[in-house]
């Protein structure tokens, strides 16, 4: 059954660090100050940045990008439930072209699929599963877009999610 509180869940992606540095530090602090749980989907490069999440509950798989501690102290995929929702999570890596299908196939009974590795930011309604890529973390270098991240609520109207832009430091 479905709680009827409201959660709110911090969503992020690609963050390509080796190690957890001030300006992260301070991002995700804004950031997600709010939120009781967090889910990463993938490209940490280094399960060291999730030392920063140490107070949360805490979601993660590897990506492409990550070394190999990290590939094999952190899941491909994941499927957990949070108050009574299914989520489905991987980086997306290896899915091909038609990433939201390849995405439904690998997790038939999820309400949400959470993914990363495009370096875009998708909320996307796909009849009844929410698809969410928070985008890069980091933003997109010597193009200056800033970095995006999402918030997921589940509250008595169910699943929603918005993206959102990292404030300049």
């Amino acid at each position: 059954m479905k709680n009827s509180h409201s959660r709110t869940i911090g969503v992020l992606s690609d963050t390509h660090l080796y190690e957890p540095d001030d300006a992260f530090r301070n991002q995700t602090k804004r950031a997600f100050s709010a939120c009781e749980t967090i889910i990463h989907a993938g490209d940490l490069t280094s399960r060291e940045i999730l030392e920063v999440f140490s107070d949360k509950e805490l979601y993660a798989v590897h990506g492409n990008m990550c070394g190999y501690a990290t590939r094999d102290s952190l899941p491909e995929s994941l499927e957990f439930t949070i108050d009574g929702y299914r989520f489905g999570l991987y980086h997306g890596d290896g899915i091909g072209y038609d990433m939201e299908t390849g995405l439904i196939s690998r997790f038939a009974d999820a309400d949400c699929i959470v993914f990363g590795h495009t370096h875009r930011p998708l909320v996307q309604q796909l009849d009844s599963v929410l698809l969410l890529n928070p985008g890069t973390f980091r933003g997109t270098g010597r193009y200056g877009s800033p970095g995006t991240y999402a918030i997921l609520t589940i509250d008595q109207r169910g699943l929603s999610a918005a993206i959102h832009a990292l404030p300049p430091e």
